[in-house]
């Protein structure tokens, strides 16, 4: 059923033509994601339909009562709130009511013979069972908890900008709504979180609308894709895979029919070339169309375009990191690390947020001196460091201005590239370049930042967290750049899709300061982590299909194996009832942390009883079938 409806809708900013009479339909369980290069309207068009923005024209229908919930790139948070508060909103109809039962709670410990507090109580606690009060605050607590968010009770105003953004997002996930719209969820957390999130979503009721550059997760969450180009608006009713191959066929189409044109031009041009005159109606109409066809806006090329940027010579010595460790407030975060980077490695970081990747980067860069052991940097090695915080750009400065501190002119294999040629490369039509970069979106300054630094022409990469907000396109075209790059990179990053084009080896970071390797790119090592957690894996039994069945052997059930199989549906019964009454105390003790936590390890301990359960119940109840078969068979055998 549809549930919103986008007619026709019209954006412009200044001379900027965003979104050009783009309609659009959002059905109540679909779940869709927004694509397109940078500064094309992706983040508009998201706030026109959670009606943060107006449309120039066009109507946005929607179902009457459509509850939408929708989550900011950059959140707006008050600085007083505690963590739960910033959550519920502030001063939401829940979090006043639960503060208001914390109060009377207080009261009662010390009158509790008082009949008007032991009254109200009462109240409170039938109004908190009415509004599922328990439940929405122990939902917030347990998605803030898997968000890496643990001091509900901590000031967000001393909270990092990641930290912020989760607790965004949090609200976002447990506010109930029809139609959940997300700009850029998948910023700032770790592959883990990432991991989670794509399960939670997958599972989720009601509709949602996204913009994300993770291509993994496109692929597994969303079944429908818009794309946004040049101000159209372009539906795929298809996953990320499935869309590449529609795009393809797509291009292929545009570019036959545009070779069609051209050719037919250049006839109509050789027509007028030879003096038409426009002496009858058919010559009329003839001339007619060639101005047509000569003002007719020409396909452009989509291609992908490959960067060429030269390098500087590399010597034999790079880096050389000895027993290197850092601390922070007393704390080991990196701790007696030891490695030689050599000329082709591509080295990919992962790992929970705080656990010293970026500090790791910063020593190699020099931007940070170890607390112990040492980093040695070879001569000739001249670094490019890209940081999660763009550097401060004057807006008033030009965009090609911005460009020329850093280079005028940049040698390449394919010759001397000047800054406004490298500029277009990067996807900076020429009547951008003499504007100042107040007019550029989030997306477009960091592709900006990251061509400043490339102009510097590099042979050591480091890469904070290159994919956040840049766009697939841009994407693609760094990873091919990378993968032809000479000399070695080093790139912290939470994009699956990158680690897997760009890496041969994996740093694991932890919290206990120890960094472990992989060599392979990032489904290497998932792969390499899953058979470890397998292999961990308690009382993991075989299948009774992996048996070799023969057929004159006798199969039986041993006398355990009997018993167990006539009480293994009484058993997981019982671990199913357990399971639903841990989850009521979850809900009854949401308010209480410490009871909290330990509810959700019995929990997790319930789940994997019967996880293990469900397994011997495969395997018992296959067991059985093939007893069962062999019977029949010895009795056909003996009958004949």
């Amino acid at each position: 059923m549809n549930i919103l409806s986008a007619e026709k809708i019209v954006k412009a900013y200044s001379e900027k033509q965003l979104l050009n009479e783009v309609s659009v339909g959002i059905d109540d369980a679909e779940k869709t994601g927004v694509i397109g290069i940078n500064g094309t309207g992706k983040s508009t068009f998201l706030k026109i339909l959670a009606g943060i923005e107006t449309a120039d024209s066009g109507n946005i229908i929607m179902k009457k009562g459509l509850t939408i919930e929708y989550l900011s790139q950059n959140p707006v948070f008050d600085e007083e709130n505690t963590v739960l508060q910033q959550v519920f909103k502030g001063n939401s109809p829940v979090m006043k009511l639960l503060r208001e039962y914390e109060s009377c709670m207080h009261e009662l410990s010390l009158h509790s013979e008082d009949g008007k507090l032991q009254k109200k109580m009462g109240s409170l606690t039938q109004q908190i069972d009415n509004m599922k009060a328990w439940s929405i605050e122990g939902e917030s607590k347990a998605v803030l908890t898997k968000l890496g968010i643990t001091e509900f009770s901590a000031k967000v105003g001393k909270l990092s900008g990641g930290q912020k953004k989760r607790i965004a997002l949090a609200s976002a996930l447990i506010t109930p709504s029809e139609l959940l719209i997300l700009d850029e969820p998948t910023n700032q957390l770790d592959n883990d979180t990432i991991d989670w999130l794509e399960k939670y979503l997958n599972t989720r009721k009601g509709a949602l609308l996204l913009v994300t550059h993770d291509r993994y997760f496109l692929q597994r969450v969303c079944q429908k894709i818009i794309e946004i180009e040049n101000g159209n608006l372009y539906q795929y009713q298809a996953n990320y895979e499935t869309y590449l191959e529609l795009k393809e066929q797509k291009e292929d189409s545009d570019v036959a029919t545009e070779r069609k044109r051209q050719s037919l031009y250049k006839k109509e041009l050789e027509w007028i070339k030879r003096g038409a005159r426009a002496r009858s109606t058919k010559q009329k109409a003839r001339i007619e169309r060639f101005e047509e066809l000569e003002n007719s806006k020409l396909i452009e090329n989509n291609e992908d375009i490959e960067i060429n940027v030269g390098t500087t010579r590399l010597g034999k010595k790079i880096i050389e990191l000895e027993n290197t460790g850092k601390d922070y407030h007393g704390k080991k975060v990196i701790n007696d690390f030891s490695y030689v980077v050599k000329r082709d490695d591509r080295i990919g970081i992962i790992g929970p947020n705080g656990s010293g990747k970026s500090t790791l980067l910063k020593m190699i860069a020099g931007n940070l001196l170890p607390d112990r052991g040492q980093v040695i940097v070879g001569e000739t090695v001249k670094t490019g460091f890209f940081t999660q915080e763009n550097e401060v750009i004057d807006d008033s400065i030009k965009v090609i201005d911005y460009i020329r501190e850093q280079a005028e002119f940049l040698t390449t294999d394919e010759g001397v590239m000047s800054a406004g040629k490298m500029l277009e490369m990067f996807l900076f039509p020429a009547d951008v370049h003499w504007k100042s970069v107040s007019n550029l979106s989030g997306g477009e300054r960091r592709r900006l930042y990251l061509l400043k630094i490339l102009m510097g022409a590099p042979n050591v990469l480091l890469l904070d967290e290159p994919t956040n907000d840049l766009d697939i396109k841009i994407l693609t075209i760094l990873e091919n750049y990378l993968n032809d790059f000479k000399g070695a990179v080093i790139a912290v990053s939470h994009d699956r899709y990158f680690l897997d084009r760009v890496a041969n080896r994996i740093f694991i970071f932890n919290n206990q300061a120890t960094i472990k390797q992989v060599q392979g790119n990032y489904t290497d090592y998932y792969q390499e982590k899953q058979l470890e957690d397998e292999k961990n894996k308690p009382n993991k039994e075989k299948t009774a299909s992996s048996v070799e069945y023969k057929k004159n052997r006798t199969i039986k059930f041993t006398f355990n194996e009997q018993r167990e199989f006539e009480k293994i549906d009484t058993d997981i019964e019982a671990l199913e009832k357990a399971i639903n009454d841990i989850g009521i105390k979850i809900r009854k003790d949401a308010s209480d942390f410490v009871l909290l936590q330990k509810h959700m390890k019995e929990q997790e301990e319930l789940e994997r009883q019967l996880e293990t359960k469900m397994e011997r119940w495969v395997y018992l109840n296959e067991l059985n079938d093939l007893i069962t078969k062999n019977k029949n068979e010895k009795k056909g055998e003996n009958n004949e």
